[in-house]
């Protein structure tokens, strides 16, 4: 992908991406299915209380079979990147996954203090 726009019909999905659970797996599988004509871009965003670091979640996006591109939004930045970047690419579809996300790691983490 080249600095610009996004591919035609691109899907940028933005989340946390910290520790992939089946139930984010499976929401991406069905993002793909219902946004078939153009490629899936995950955004993955930095994250208080995150259990990998940013590269490390970049890396399992990018090890998904459904994810075309992965863009990693540093920690460094301004709070508004992820729109700066929307503005960039113009995708056709964003979809916003960080507060599913973080609910995912609170019950994760919850889950293992109860043990």
């Amino acid at each position: 992908m080249t600095a610009g726009q996004a591919p035609r019909g691109a899907v940028v999905v933005a989340g946390a991406f910290d520790v992939f659970g089946a139930e984010q797996v499976r929401e991406l599988q069905q993002i793909r299915e219902r946004e078939p004509a153009g490629p899936l871009i995950a955004a993955v965003l930095p994250c208080a209380h995150e259990l990998l670091s940013l590269h490390a979640r970049g890396e399992m996006a990018a090890a998904l079979r459904v994810v075309e591109y992965v863009l990693i939004v540093e920690p460094a930045g301004r709070p508004d990147d992820l729109d700066r970047l929307v503005d960039v690419l113009q995708p056709a579809t964003l979809i916003r996954l960080e507060e599913p996300g973080v609910r995912g790691l609170r019950r994760l983490i919850e889950h293992v203090r109860n043990r």
